[in-house]
């Protein structure tokens, strides 16, 4: 995946989930509960865009954020 494209839906993810009120610490630890191995240092990397985001964890990140896959990848 292109660096650029990375950093820029790490950004939005990152807003996405401040809107939400959510600290990195509490929406990793949504993601855990739902059986997503992601600590909070793994969402940091990936809202910096220096991890890659796997398919099961942008389908929860959507489902935990309440957002379409749209607002994910805007």
């Amino acid at each position: 995946m292109n660096a650029e494209y990375e950093r820029s839906l790490g950004q939005n993810i990152r807003k996405l989930r401040r809107r939400r009120g959510l600290s990195q610490e509490q929406l990793a630890a949504r993601m855990q509960v739902r059986g997503c191995d992601v600590t909070r240092s793994s969402l940091a990397k990936m809202e910096a865009g220096q991890r890659h985001i796997y398919p099961d964890e942008l389908k929860l990140l959507r489902e935990i954020l309440g957002v379409s896959y749209e607002e994910l990848f805007v």
